[in-house]
């Protein structure tokens, strides 16, 4: 029996992706290196013969899989199974926690600005987050983190082929003290994405000068009509708005 024939047989009578360490204890005659060779031939002949399927590296293992380009014909039938769909605020909050992984479930409630327990409980249900750790804060509370079986259902092989988009939200993007993000925006620095809100351009007036200073006002009787006349209104010397 061929090393390929063996490893083909497991991957396709598996319904979970396995890790060559697991497929390489089918056979005496198998170890890693000689199934991820075998995989490496399998993947060369699906793809010059055109198979409908595929070889996928999913969660640090490998799974056979229908190509995505036949999905419209399966979706007729009832007995193919289908991943089960999450609400929009299970995404919401599968998605903060993939990101800013190991998080708490208080800065998750900050960063969506309801409450996650249920939600997170949810995600716990369904295999795809889990308590990774504990904080440092008080109560030491439980961190959250997704799990393989994460990196499975949405096609990854690593928390590495997240998309990281220049266009995600900062509280996404970057990982700051909570305490930090609260305080940038109680002082309105933070907008409901959570991107640092632009500095307001000061007013101008009509002269197209800047408002002077408070404790600079000129008195109401000096403001006369002729007053106007004395402004210089070079624009080299007006001030930047």
């Amino acid at each position: 029996m061929k090393a390929s024939q063996i490893v083909e047989a497991v991957l396709f009578a598996s319904d979970a992706p396995l890790k060559a360490e697991e497929i390489a204890r089918a056979d005496e005659s198998l170890d890693e290196d000689k199934v991820q060779e075998s995989i490496q031939d399998l993947r060369t002949l699906y793809d010059e013969s055109e198979r409908s399927f595929q070889i996928l590296e999913l969660g640090e293992g490998y799974q056979i899989l229908t190509r995505s380009e036949f999905a419209p014909y399966l979706e007729r039938f009832d007995t193919v199974p289908r991943p089960s769909r999450l609400s929009g605020p299970a995404l919401e909050t599968l998605a903060i926690i993939a990101y800013r992984q190991p998080i708490g479930r208080i800065e998750i409630e900050y960063i969506r600005g309801v409450q996650a327990a249920g939600v997170i409980r949810t995600l716990q249900d369904r295999d795809l987050v889990e308590v990774v750790g504990r904080g440092e804060g008080l109560g030491r509370p439980l961190l959250y983190g997704t799990t393989r079986h994460f990196l499975e259902h949405f096609g990854f092989s690593s928390l590495d082929d997240l998309p990281r988009s220049d266009e995600l939200p900062v509280l996404l993007r970057e990982r700051a003290p909570l305490e930090e993000l609260i305080e940038q925006q109680e002082a309105g620095l933070l907008d409901e994405n959570g991107e640092v809100e632009p500095e307001e351009e000061p007013e101008v007036e009509a002269g197209g000068g800047a408002e002077p200073p408070e404790g600079d006002a000129e008195p109401e009787e000096a403001t006369e009509p002729h007053a106007a006349e004395e402004v210089d209104s070079d624009p080299e010397d007006t001030p930047d708005p």
